[in-house]
């Protein structure tokens, strides 16, 4: 079903359409900076430390049993900390 026929039967249509196209010409800042680092930014901080402190505590101590839980609650500590540090500047 295309959008006129959809349309062409609700009552609201008019209203509708008008919404939409103040919508579509409402003027401000990009979001693109806030959802960049609202969501894709603390995965790449959790992957890239966890990494690094999986390298870190194989060239360490020989802890094999709990080196990737340790570096799991590592990772998970740096981006708590990182997500903090966003919602306390961005939000």
């Amino acid at each position: 079903m295309t959008e006129g026929k959809f349309c062409q039967y609700c009552a609201q249509s008019r209203r509708c359409r008008q919404v939409w196209r103040q919508l579509g010409h409402i003027k401000g800042p990009s979001v693109a900076f806030g959802v960049v680092a609202a969501f894709l930014l603390p995965l790449l901080v959790f992957i890239i430390s966890l990494a690094v402190f999986e390298k870190v505590l194989a060239e360490g101590q020989n802890i094999n049993q709990l080196q990737t839980a340790i570096s799991f609650l590592l990772a998970v500590l740096v981006t708590s900390i990182y997500v903090m540090i966003i919602k306390r500047n961005f939000i």
